[in-house]
C-alpha cells in the first residue's frame, strides 16, 4: 500500500512537469516587431538608426504624409529640436539619461534631403508623445 502511494505521487509529479500540450504562446512580445529605421547616405557619410518600438506604426498611421511639410520647414524644426535634445543629453541630473543617451550631429549646412528631415522630425514628434516630453519648439502634427 505504501508503495502505491509513492508511485501515485511520482506519477502525479511527472504528469505536472509535462508540457502544456497545446497552449500556443506568442514567440515574441506583441508590438515589438522590427522597429528599426536606418537612414543613410553613403556619399555624405552619415547614418541615423532609430530603434524604437512603435515608431514604424506611428509613421505609417499617425504622422502627416510625406510632402505635407516643406523641406525647409522640417530643417528649421529639426535644427531647434536637435539643439534642445543635445542640451538635455548634457544635463543628466535634470533630464532622464535613459531617454537622452547620445548627441545628434545635425549640421544645418548639410542637405540631408527630404526623407531624413521628415523621419527625424517625426521621431521627435513620436518621442515627445511617447515619453511625455515637451520641447520649446511645438512638435504637434
Amino acid at each position: 500500500m505504501k508503495n502505491f502511494i509513492y508511485i501515485g505521487l511520482l506519477a502525479l509529479f511527472i504528469y505536472s512537469c509535462g508540457s502544456s500540450g497545446g497552449k500556443n504562446f506568442p514567440s515574441d512580445v506583441a508590438g515589438a516587431e522590427n522597429d528599426t529605421v536606418r537612414i543613410a547616405n553613403d556619399s555624405l557619410e552619415y547614418e541615423i538608426i532609430i530603434i524604437e518600438p512603435g515608431f514604424n506604426l506611428f509613421i505609417n498611421s499617425y504622422a502627416k504624409p510625406r510632402g505635407y511639410h516643406s523641406q525647409s520647414y522640417l530643417e528649421n524644426k529639426n535644427q531647434f529640436l536637435v539643439s534642445e535634445y543635445n542640451q538635455r543629453v548634457g544635463q543628466p541630473l535634470t533630464y532622464n539619461p535613459d531617454l537622452y543617451i547620445n548627441h545628434i550631429n545635425y549640421d544645418r549646412n548639410i542637405d540631408y534631403g527630404y526623407e531624413v528631415n521628415y523621419l527625424l522630425y517625426n521621431y521627435f514628434v513620436f518621442f515627445s508623445r511617447h515619453y511625455n516630453q515637451r520641447f520649446s519648439v511645438p512638435t504637434r502634427i
